[in-house]
């Protein structure tokens, strides 16, 4: 009976690990932790290209005026349907559904500095 409950105990705590998104990377300089990923975000957009960093694309405020939003990641899929990567689609209008996580990183000085990665998870010509 005891047994019983104590795997049902570590089967409910490695659900908790799993589900809240933490997972550890290790690099000979830095170490990496995943804080926590935001729900989907949807946002309309013009493309305006792809640089070495990410795919960026122009949005605007509440108050109109034009920021840029840069996206690090992409499904697979996607880019497969959408050529970002070619200047094709640059200025052309996007419907962008997204998710934001959270990245700490500590270096070996034990400095932490905190990075944003947006991934784009749905993508809609408009």
């Amino acid at each position: 009976m005891k047994t019983n409950v104590l795997l049902k105990l570590i089967g409910f705590t490695l659900s908790i690990f799993a589900l809240s998104g933490f997972t550890m990377l290790s690099n000979s300089n830095i170490n990496s932790i995943t804080l926590s990923i935001q729900e989907e975000m949807v946002v309309n957009t013009v493309y305006d290209g792809h640089e070495e960093y990410g795919y960026n694309f122009i949005a605007k405020n509440k108050e109109g005026e034009e920021y840029t939003i840069t996206f690090q990641e992409i499904k697979e899929e996607l880019l497969k349907e959408f050529d970002l990567k070619s200047e094709t689609l640059i200025g052309k209008s996007f419907s962008i559904t997204y998710q934001t996580r959270i990245e700490t990183s500590i270096d070996d000085d034990g400095f932490e500095d905190e990075d944003e990665v947006n991934t784009i998870i749905k993508l809609k010509k408009l």
